[in-house]
């Protein structure tokens, strides 16, 4: 598509069901360069991320792009059967990360997530450490706490985002009518929470707001222009829960990219940004 370079596709098996991994050929004269697996949005397909993977290879790092559980070529699809939340999304990233790890060793490790791939890479880092792993990018990521809205958009998204999760409960799975694709209620139900209270749920019993706290690996966290769900002011929530992580905070703007931005079109002008990310992978410490 458009020159982007095809990938190989493989797949991992889960609890269940499997999840669909798509691998980028190494970048040209980089040998052993840094790898980044990347988590996508909500109802976003690993494939939408080609020009993101191309323009990360350019800027000499490896590619992964993994689908998220029930989407793309990811299974089982959701379904009332699904009852799958962030304590899965959490765990598959560790699975996908045990999968590769034949192809990480030695190597430089980024997990990078956009919007819900965000909120899972960071949840797998809390709740299973961050041994595997040397940084973390996050991208138009943010908790979607209707409080943290600038001006009076909170008023709506509270309403919004609980009768969205209202609708799952009622029927047991999220058709997709309007937004983030066809979704197990789980995952419903957990981001719902965040958009009420402004906190992650517990997970299988763990504290997970004290485990974020605690995580110390590098964040960059990148909030971009104009992004319609998750603003500037919802990733400055996120990051505060950050306590012990070094975190790069920046804004991804309009005149950076050279053109109009959203919460997904950033993808498709992320030259800018891909070299960003490859000098904060490349101040990362040798692995």
């Amino acid at each position: 598509m458009n020159g982007d370079p095809e990938y190989a596709q493989e797949y991992v098996d889960v609890d269940g069901g499997r999840l669909g991994v798509q691998v980028y050929p190494e970048p040209a004269g980089v040998p052993g360069a840094p790898v980044v697996v990347i988590w996508p949005a909500m109802g976003v397909r690993a494939r939408y991320y080609r020009p993101f993977a191309a323009a990360l290879r350019a800027a000499g790092l490896a590619v992964v792009v993994a689908d998220l559980r029930g989407t793309g070529a990811s299974t089982p699809a959701p379904s009332r059967a699904d009852r799958h939340g962030y304590a899965e999304l959490a765990d598959d990233v560790g699975a996908v990360l045990a999968a590769l790890k034949p192809r990480l060793d030695g190597r430089t490790r980024l997990l990078l997530g956009h919007s819900l791939g965000g909120q899972a890479a960071l949840l797998h880092l809390a709740l299973h450490g961050s041994g595997e792993v040397d940084g973390l990018a996050l991208v138009a990521v943010g908790i979607p706490y209707w409080r943290s809205y600038p001006g009076r958009r909170g008023i709506g998204v509270l309403p919004y985002t609980q009768g969205i999760a209202a609708t799952a409960a009622l029927l047991g799975v999220w058709p997709g009518w309007g937004f983030g694709g066809r979704q197990a209620r789980g995952v419903i139900r957990d981001w719902a929470h965040t958009a009420r209270t402004g906190r992650f749920p517990r997970l299988d019993g763990t504290d997970t707001e004290a485990a974020v706290r605690a995580v110390r690996t590098p964040v960059l966290a990148v909030s971009v222009d104009d992004d319609q769900f998750t603003p500037h002011e919802t990733m400055d929530h996120l990051c505060a829960k950050l306590a012990d992580a070094p975190v790069t905070r920046e804004r991804y703007t309009v005149a950076q990219a050279g053109t109009t931005l959203d919460h997904f079109t950033w993808v498709r002008a992320s030259v800018p940004l891909a070299r960003r990310i490859a000098g904060f992978v490349g101040d990362l410490p040798p692995r």
